[in-house]
């Protein structure tokens, strides 16, 4: 290094001299840069002893650089600067430093204000660097500086800074610890609480957390009493006797100092200290908000532990002393924003972020037994909690009860106790927070659900009882009543959630107690009456939720009371007589009413009928005419004039009034409006934009406004901030009505946060120069409808309605946006011209309050309009005129201006919808507007407004409708981007980005203009917030330039895309840019700039460091940003989605590990989620092996929640190193004792993840076997299975602990794994012992892992999952001898005798209790089991004895099953017309089967096939064991079918009884869309169930019933689809089908042997005509030229295509047959047809007509034999014709040449096939025999081809050998032989081996004649066969051969013969047979050693 050290120097030194010698400015600001950059590189790379070396060098450069007149140094100079002087004292020693800081001081005291904030931070850092070695002086010193900034600079910033640094020095000394300072630092904080800046208030809370955090102690209070010093307030302690929060031992030359006294606080104390300010009356909204905050910071830093011991000190102080503090409750606003935040604190920050699992339980257990279960008062010495402590207990019980979600079960008692006892309490804000609390933890526990309905039902019962009876009533009774029924209203709504839970016969009694109630509430006085109605309901409204399945049933009675509820107010009704109890009555009866209307209307649209419509809108019209007759007083303060003490009839009014227009909402949403009140748009418009028409606001607003002192609408503390709208929430609009539940924000802000902190400051979100509060705060009290009509979704939120006064607006609006779009143009002009009007009157002018009211109602009401109008919602919805748009025009203009930049945020995103609707001149228009203002109007909101209004039309117009408009916009846009004031530049940079985004492509040709804007304005100084003037600088720190500068960047990526590759210059610089902003301190810049590099390592990942890149996200996974973490997790997401072994090998080790841990602190996070999966999807393959151990290790992991204040800067631990591959640590009884983790009441800091990430876990590695298994069924020799094979035990044992587990969902897991290792690996076997199976050593494990699924713990899910892995086990055969199976066979038969057994609630196992749904559940699952095993019985013959005792009993339950679910399945619902139960005659059940219709059909569903194809294979194995077996059990088959279907069913005369029940499933599973949601099958079982469907249509099944008109129609219509939809296998089951209706058809009996009857054509003809047409259309489908000659088949046939070729023809030829005569013969002229246009087909000769010619050969025999009624004539003319199209196809195939060789072999073989395979019917005269003849005869002289000659000779030989012979036959004879013997005896020597065929064909053909025939044939043979002897001396030995052949056939013949030879030719016979003897003793004398077998080679004789 001693080389390089000159050159080193060198680069630490600035060369001035060029740098005075650029002459502009920011070109010396990027040579400052780039220095700099250098000098931090270098920096980076020094050792501690290079970094001594050159500390002096850097820092008097850096001195240089920061003191630099011209350029001033920038804020990147600065941050770049700092960096260097913390890297080189870090690392360095530290002589300089003291020097360094006193120079810093001295810059600070010179007031360099510019400097001062970068200085101030950077001795932050110095000073946690150096900690204890600071001299005391300059720390005081700094100190002083830092906390006079925090109080008294107006920039916020220059605040922010110097309370980072007061932490910093809290942290890093000891001199700051005493009393005294935490005093005057607890002083300055306060008053940085009061700053309008959010990022002050986080620093002043972080900073005051640390500082109580040091502080606190657990020492016990005695010994703090003994060390008590004299300070009143606080305790105190030597330091080093209680060192609590030191990091570093002081320095030895401190020794002799004075002592410091450090304070030390409990717990209780640090929260008393922030508890003291936030409950007095004079502390601000602003300094609550601080508090809030620092509460977070505090228990977030005293970590989890901490927090866990003392969670019951943290929960009671929270809700004593600050919600229930006097001073916050007295305050409606006050209380209900400090309700939310301990809600947050006690939800967020520690139920979610700080408590794991075993902390969440036993916080539930603290919540519960401390405060829920003290009410009301039991024990003395435990005070009753007050009712605003109760309601904030239930809300944070709800949370943790969700976030537990199964894992409850250990708590379900005392927490369902707790809730039942505290639901009584007679403050309705507890009742309600009761109740929501109920509802979540029904959900989490369903097995509770009827209990509680139970519970609740009878105490409603009896208060109800003891109230009508008692006199006088007390208020806290009728409370009491509304309390229970709120509660069971909400628990039942769940029902359809949990439907196995519910119970028919609960519902019932509910329905008719409502109803009982309205009919008897007229009889008692009116508070009584008023409460029977309300409870009446709202049970009513509970139950709405249940569906219209429920509802239609008693709909009629329904409406009938909602009419009486609802009367026409009539004329002689004067409301002005009434007094106002009374009219709080009336009005009170009329809300409960609508309230269970609106849940009707949200939960029942389907039985919204137009008859129903105009009933509820008549109903809504008569509420609404009630509401007008109400006097103008509408408030008392005469108690008893009260109908409830705190409710005016004023806030009766409101609540009706609410109720009315969320009804009408809905009404119009799902009717579109049909007959409503003609002035129902003008009543909504009035409601949210009348200047008087609002309620008047509390007497403090109404004073400041009056004085003039009114500063902004969100400031203000009432609740209702006169009659504002609840959709506006900062920057995010919420979703309207008329879009579905649960929809998106209709805007969703980029800058906001959904962290605690940002939650916390939405409260108060305030930005300068406007401040803004929520100004109306929800709360689920304000509307308890809301318990029951929330979206019914397990992870619903809890509901925030606003008050009634505000939602009367807010749906009013809802109202207005979807009915003005659907009127006519001029009502549309008349109301938005009255808008106008209402919003320019003159006595706004004097309330500036309402004014900002309206404006945001009507900006809202116009954005919801337009939205609608541009959306799909409303078909009929226009906005299109020119005057309407004119309008809406004027007033967005006069909005996008508007000083409140949130009315301006409404506007623009309005005006973008508005030019898309207006059309391109009018979004001209627009634009040109905008510019002129732009231009002509300097003021900055303006501007933005117009800015952003730029990029909102471009996006909503679209990149090519608005890209005439791109250029000037860009212009306009970037010349205000470089505005210096911060609200322009900004949104202008806002509008940028979204037009970028909008304009794609076509901005290419900006973007390196745009690109190099955007770097100067990054490094500019007016675009930051260290600005020099105050007012802008603060603007700069709410306004985030830099976040929205690197959003412009990545917009511009984007545009980019893949050219990036190719732009080096563009590239480079935006990867500079990135990687600066990756170094901002702040994380909103971080996010977005993680976006750019995501987007970058799509399109340019060459070009990324990806090292870095992965290993920056990866430690952002453990950020505690949830916002930087989903950024995270995406960008993993993308990178692994390709490679992810690459990305995990780039990555630091343990990111694995990480992504489990980040898992575990969201478990639901599906980012990472699908990182996962995605990994395993690529890897799991090929490291199956891997994944087990993956899966394992998370099954097994133990991790460590974050500790207290000693570890706050050390890295948490990841996990805990446990051996998992020791057999004995991970052993099956750790698995199992894993389950009972939650125990312990203490926590030990060390738990297993969370249990729905070990369900995610098991849910992979059923994954990873699904995987495996359609691998191996590929490919059986796939490695997958050994390497699946070797884990086995690791598999097993991990199913075994999941399925051991205490949550549901776990057990559910790990049967199913247990399942699939049955399936995949049952037939096995081990590889150490080959001759057992794999799994049979494991059968114990599987046996215990089965067992508690049965115990009385259990669910009926995992009982029915159990039932199933038991018979899939037993189906295996890993235990084939019955004795063996033990306990896993009797669980199958205990079942299904409970279940066959008349007992009125079977049980299974020790799980008992099962509602009727749940029964159903786990019988289908028994049935389905034992059908599985009776099919599996076929091929398994053990099982035989396994079934066969029970067929019996299985027999009648299947069918009876099978019956009911068609009945669920087909039968009409009941109908609706009934006046409710009492009228409806049968079983409650009966009654309402249409409310459990789809949850039952969902298990049978499941189960049917199963139960078809048992009953098919046992009809195909004995059908007449079927009947026996139904014949014996019929009485029971019909008792256990619910739908009493007659017990005398004789099973044999009527196999029709339950053939419909089987053949009407099957049809409609196939009539369906495969996997459509109403679908009975999916796509995979469309085979199976045809194949079940051809053994259903078993003649002794079916009988004649599928013959029957209609049946038969519909089947051939099913079938034929399924032909030209399905594949090549079902097209095959439906030709065998056919084949076997055609054959078994009553008419194919009836027409055996029946000629007579040939020309009777009956109707059954058609349907034989339909099913061969079927088999025909498979055929067509294949073969295309079948029906269309011009169709050319040009692809080759597959196997399985040949097969269902060769199928249909055989089924065809088989079907011809049933045909009566005249018909036959028609049929059999297409059958040819069909025939020969397959010979001629090319593409079928290699494969498909081989397969053919047995066929053809088959039919021909048919049709040519003589009987069966044919007629002779036609036969023998379609043979003709047949004959004559194959040789026309042969003749043309021979001008083909070679390539048609197979063709021309086969029609040779069909030709020979014609006249061979019947009776040949041709005549002997026939001109086609010659043709034929010759065309075998050419062949031998053709002897090219090898095999085509065989065939020719094989034709030959078969036309030859005929016998009997024919006339033909004779003719063909007389023509051949002739020939062949000329043949034999030429002279052509090539043909040799032919002539020995022929010759051999020729003695052959002797065999076949008789009499003097064959001494003549042998006289002619002889002679030819010598003479080719003669010719060729090779052939003697055949010859011989041939001679001998003959004298077998006839010897004295053959005598007569030789001795009419001439001399010559006999000696030549004689020589050639010597010859042949003389060789054929030489081989056997050759083969005489070896023993031989004899072959008989003639077999002619």
């Amino acid at each position: 290094m001693a080389d390089d050290s000159s050159a080193a120097v060198e680069a630490v030194q600035l060369d001035m001299t060029k740098l005075r010698a650029i002459a502009e400015e920011p070109q010396q600001q990027l040579y400052v840069m780039s220095f700099l950059n250098n000098l931090e590189k270098l920096v980076d790379r020094l050792d501690e002893d290079g970094a001594s070396a050159y500390q002096l060098y850097v820092k008097k450069e850096l001195f240089k650089i920061i003191t630099l007149a011209s350029p001033a140094p920038t804020r990147l100079v600065r941050n770049q600067a700092g960096r260097c002087f913390v890297g080189i004292f870090e690392k360095g020693d530290r002589k300089l430093l003291y020097d360094t800081i006193n120079e810093f001081l001295g810059i600070v005291n010179t007031g360099k204000s510019d400097k001062e904030l970068k200085i101030r931070q950077a001795l932050g850092k110095i000073a946690r660097m150096i900690g204890g070695m600071a001299d005391e002086p300059t720390s005081r010193e700094v100190w002083k500086q830092a906390r006079n900034a925090a109080t008294s600079d107006k920039a916020a910033v220059a605040q922010t800074s110097a309370l980072q640094c007061l932490e910093e020095l809290i942290q890093a000394t000891q001199y700051f610890s005493s009393h005294q300072e935490f005093e005057k630092l607890l002083s300055s904080v306060m008053k940085a609480f009061d700053s309008s800046s959010a990022p002050v208030r986080k620093a002043a809370a972080s900073c005051l957390a640390v500082a109580l955090v040091q502080a606190y102690s657990t020492e016990p209070p005695e010994l703090k009493m003994a060390k008590k010093k004299k300070t009143k307030r606080q305790s105190m302690a030597i330091n080093d006797e209680d060192g609590i929060g030191m990091e570093r031992p002081s320095s030895p030359g401190l020794t002799g100092k004075k002592v410091v006294v450090r304070m030390t606080l409990t717990l209780d104390e640090i929260l008393k200290q922030l508890s003291t300010h936030y409950v007095k009356s004079s502390t601000s909204a602003k300094v609550r908000a601080g508090i809030a905050q620092c509460y977070s910071e505090v228990f977030t830093r005293l970590g989890s532990v901490v927090v866990e011991n003392n969670y019951g000190a943290i929960v009671t102080h929270l809700l004593t002393e600050v919600l229930s503090n006097p001073g916050i409750t007295m305050n409606r606003f006050r209380l209900l924003t400090t309700r939310k935040y301990v809600r947050i604190l006690l939800e967020d920050v520690i139920g979610h972020g700080l408590l794991g699992e075993t902390g969440q339980l036993n916080a539930v257990n603290t919540l519960v037994n401390d405060t829920i279960k003290n009410y009301p008062q039991v024990i003395k010495d435990k005070p009753e909690p007050s009712k605003y402590a109760l309601t904030g207990a239930l809300h944070a019980l709800a949370s943790l009860i969700k976030s537990l979600g199964s894992a409850m079960t250990s708590s379900q008692d005392t927490t369902r106790d707790g809730l039942l006892q505290v639901l009584q309490h007679p403050s309705y804000t507890v009742q309600v927070a009761t109740s929501w609390c109920l509802r979540a933890f029904v959900i989490a526990a369903p097995t509770q659900l009827l209990q509680i309905i139970t519970i609740c039902m009878n105490n409603v019962n009896r208060e109800l009882t003891q109230m009508t009876a008692r006199r006088p009533t007390t208020t806290e009774a009728l409370r009491k009543c509304t309390g229970y029924a709120n509660g069971l209203a909400a628990a039942i709504s769940t029902a359809p959630l949990q439907p196995l839970y519910a119970s028919v016969d609960i519902t019932s009694r509910i329905l008719t107690l409502a109803t009982s109630l309205l009919k008897s509430s007229g009889d008692y006085d009116l508070r009584i009456s008023s409460t029977q109605i309300q409870v009446a309901w709202i049970l009513i409204g509970g139950l709405m939720a249940l569906g219209p399945n429920f509802v239609k049933i008693h709909l009629s009675q329904l409406l009938l009371l909602w009419k009486s509820a609802l009367p026409k107010p009539l004329a002689k009704d004067s409301n002005m007589d009434r007094s106002l109890l009374e009219l709080s009555f009336l009005a009170h009866v009329r809300e409960c009413a609508l309230g269970s209307i609106l849940s009707f209307l949200e939960f029942n649209s389907r039985l919204l009928t137009t008859d129903v419509s105009k009933r509820i809108a008549a109903m809504l019209q008569n509420s609404t005419l009630f509401l007008n007759t109400l006097p103008a007083k509408k408030s008392t303060d005469d108690v008893s004039q009260r109908l409830s003490p705190s409710l005016q009839l004023l806030d009766f009014d409101l609540m009706v009034r609410r109720r009315v227009l969320q009804c009408y909402v809905q009404l119009v949403k799902l009717s579109h409006g049909e007959s409503l009140q003609a002035n129902l748009l003008t009543i909504a418009m009035s409601l949210f934009a009348d200047p008087d028409k609002y309620t008047p606001s509390s007497l403090s607003t109404a004073i400041a406004s009056s004085a003039g002192a009114f500063e902004s609408l969100w400031d203000i503390g009432d609740n209702y901030a006169y009659g504002v709208c609840g959709f506006v929430n900062g920057f995010d609009v919420d979703a309207f009505a008329f879009e579905a539940q649960g929809s998106k924000q209709t805007v969703a802000h980029w800058m906001t946060r959904k962290s605690p902190e940002a939650r916390i400051n939405e409260t108060l979100i305030i930005l300068t120069p406007i401040k803004l509060h929520a100004p109306v705060i929800g709360s689920i009290e304000h509307d308890s409808v809301s318990l029951y009509i929330t979206s019914n979704s397990i992870d619903m939120d809890e509901p925030t309605p606003a008050p009634p006064a505000t939602a009367v607006v807010t749906s009013a609006i809802d109202l207005f946006t979807i009915l003005l779009p659907t009127q006519p143009p001029k009502v549309q002009e008349s109301i938005l011209e009255q808008i106008a009007t209402f919003l320019a009157s003159n006595s706004l002018q004097r309330d500036p309050g309402r004014k900002a009211a309206m404006t945001v109602n009507v900006a809202v009401a116009l954005l919801g309009t337009l939205k609608a109008t541009i959306g799909d919602t409303l078909p009929s919805a226009s906005l299109g005129t020119p005057s309407v748009l004119k309008i809406i025009q004027e007033l967005l203009q006069g909005f996008v201006i508007h000083p409140d930049q949130f009315v301006r945020n409404i506007a623009y995103e309005s005006l973008g919808r508005l030019c898309s609707i207006g059309g391109n001149s009018f979004t001209g228009n627009v634009i040109q507007w905008l510019v002129d203002t732009i231009v002509s109007n300097r003021e900055p909101n303006a501007r933005a407004g117009c800015a952003v209004a730029l990029g909102c039309i471009h996006s909503y117009v679209g990149g090519m409708a608005a890209g005439f408009h791109l250029k000037t916009i860009i212009g306009i846009l970037m010349s205000l981007s470089n505005d210096p004031h911060p609200t322009v530049h900004f949104w202008a940079l806002d509008g940028l980005a979204r037009t970028i985004d909008s304009a794609g492509l076509t901005f290419s040709g900006y973007v390196t203009s745009t690109l190099g804007m955007l770097s100067q304005l990054y490094v500019a100084e007016t675009h930051n917030e260290e600005v020099a003037t105050v007012a802008t600088s603060n603007l700069e720190l709410e306004l985030p330039t830099t976040s929205i500068i690197v959003r412009c960047i990545d917009s511009l990526i984007g545009v980019l895309g893949p050219d990036l590759q190719d732009m080096t210059k563009a590239r480079e610089l935006i990867l500079t840019m990135v990687g600066q902003c990756l170094k901002e301190p702040d994380y909103t810049v971080q996010l977005e700039a993680l976006r750019c590099l995501e987007h970058l390592s799509l399109f340019a990942a060459s070009h990324v460091d990806m090292s870095s890149y992965v290993k920056r996200l990866q430690k952002e996974l453990d950020s505690p940003y949830m916002e930087l973490k989903d950024v995270a997790a995406d960008g993993l997401y993308q990178l692994m989605k390709s490679d992810a072994e690459r990305i995990i090998d780039v990555a630091n080790p343990g990111l694995e590990e990480q992504l489990w841990i980040a898992l575990d602190v969201n478990p639901n996070h599906e980012g990472i989620r699908n990182i996962i999966r995605n990994w395993l999807s690529q890897t799991g393959i090929d490291d199956a092996g891997k994944w087990v151990d993956k899966c394992q290790m998370v099954m097994t992991k133990t991790v460590e929640r974050r500790d207290g204040p000693k570890q706050t800067d050390e890295k948490p631990i990841m996990s805990v190193p446990t051996d998992l591959h020791d057999e004995e640590v991970a052993s099956f009884a750790v698995a199992g004792g894993a389950s009972g983790e939650k125990e312990g009441s203490q926590p030990s800091g060390q738990e297993p993840l969370r249990w729905q990430v070990r369900t995610f876990a098991i849910n992979c590695l059923r994954e990873l076997l699904s995987m495996a298994a359609k691998e191996m069924q590929a490919d059986s020799e796939h490695p997958v299975e050994d390497k699946l094979v070797v884990k086995i035990a690791d598999i097993i044992r991990m199913a075994f602990s999941a399925s051991t587990a205490n949550v549901v969902q776990l057990r559910l897991g790990g049967l199913k794994i247990v399942d699939q290792v049955l399936k995949m690996f049952g037939h096995t076997p081990d590889p150490d012992f080959p001759e057992a199976t794999l799994l049979e050593q494991y059968q114990a494990q599987i046996g215990s892992a089965l067992t508690p699924a049965f115990a009385a713990d259990s669910s009926p899910e995992l009982a029915s999952e159990a039932v199933n892995v038991c018979a899939g086990f037993i189906a295996t055969g890993i235990v084939k001898d019955v004795d063996r199976m033990g306990r896993i066979l009797r669980l199958l038969t205990s079942a299904l005798e409970n279940f066959s057994s008349d007992s009125e609630v079977p049980s299974i196992g020790d799980l008992k209790g099962l509602s009727s749904n749940a029964q159903v559940m786990v019988k289908m699952a028994v049935l389905r089991g034992w059908a599985e095993l009776q099919v599996a019985s076929k091929e398994q013959s053990y099982l035989v004895d396994v079934v066969k005792p029970h067929i019996a009993t299985l027999a009648p339950l299947w069918l009876s099953s099978l019956r009911e679910f068609a009945r669920l399945r087909f039968e009409p619902d009941i109908s609706t017309n009934s006046t409710g139960p009492a009228s409806l005659g049968g079983s409650i059940d009966t009654i309402y089967s249409a409310l459990n219709r789809e949850t039952l059909l969902k298990f049978y569903q499941e189960s049917w096939l199963k139960l078809v194809d048992a009953i098919a294979s046992l009809i195909e194995q004995d059908s007449q064991f079927v009947f026996d077996a139904l014949d014996g059990k019929a009485s029971p088959a019909g008792e256990t079918n619910g739908n009493g279907v007659a017990h005398d069913i004789n099973y044999r005369d009527e196999p029709v009884a339950f053939f419909f029940v089987l053949f009407g499933i099957a049809f409609e599973a196939l009539v369906g869309r495969p996997g459509g949601p109403d679908s009975l099958a999916t796509k995979e079982q469309t085979l199976e169930i045809l194949l079940a469907l051809k053994k259903i249509l078993h003649p002794s099944v079916c009988g004649h019933a599928i013959y029957q008109g209609v049946v038969f129609s519909e089947a051939m219509d099913l079938l034929d689809r399924l032909v030209l939809t399905e594949g090549l296998a079902v097209q095959s089951a439906i030709v065998d089908i056919a084949r076997s209706l055609c054959v078994a058809h009553p008419t194919a009996r009836s027409n055996s042997g029946a000629g007579s009857q040939g020309e009777k054509l009956t109707e059954d003809i058609d349907q034989l005509f339909e099913l061969t047409r079927l088999i025909v259309l498979v055929l067509a489908g294949l073969l295309p030229n079948l029906v269309d000659s011009k169709t050319t088949v040009r692809h080759q046939l597959s196997e399985e295509a040949v097969n269902v070729v060769t199928v249909s023809l055989d089924a065809l030829v088989d079907a011809a047959e049933v045909f009566p005569a005249v018909i036959r013969m028609d049929l059999y002229a297409s059958i040819l047809h069909i025939f020969t246009t397959i010979f001629g087909t090319g593409v079928c000769q290699s494969e498909v007509v081989p397969r053919s010619l047995p066929i053809f050969k088959r039919f021909i025999h048919i049709i040519t034999k003589s009987g069966g009624g044919n007629d002779g004539e036609l036969v023998i003319m379609q043979v003709r014709s047949c004959l004559s199209t194959i040789l026309r196809v042969l003749d043309n195939a021979k001008l083909r040449g070679e390539a048609a060789l197979p063709c021309i072999k086969n029609c040779l073989m069909a030709s020979t096939i014609i006249i061979t395979a019947g009776v040949n019917v041709l005549a002997p005269n026939d001109e086609l025999v010659p043709r034929l003849c010759d065309n075998i005869l050419e062949a031998f002289s053709d002897s090219s081809v090898f095999q085509d000659l065989l065939v020719a000779i094989q034709c030959c030989r078969s036309i030859l050998m005929v016998t009997p012979k024919s006339a033909c036959d004779q003719e063909i004879v007389r023509y051949m032989i002739p020939r062949m013997i000329t043949f034999a005896t030429s002279t052509d020597e090539d043909a040799d081996n032919v002539k020995g065929l022929v010759c051999h064909i020729l003695t052959s053909f002797v065999s076949t004649l008789f009499g003097d025939q064959v001494q003549i044939a042998m006289a002619v043979f002889i002679p030819t066969l010598l003479s080719r002897a003669a010719s060729n001396p090779q052939a003697y030995q055949e010859t011989a051969g041939r001679l001998l052949e003959l004298v077998v056939v006839n010897q004295i013949a053959f005598k007569n013969v030789v001795a009419n030879l001439n001399p010559s030719q006999r000696t030549f016979m004689e020589e050639i047979l010597r010859s042949n003897a003389k060789m054929s003793e030489g081989t056997t004398r050759h083969e005489s050693n070896a023993p031989a077998i004899a072959l008989k080679m003639d077999f002619g004789a």
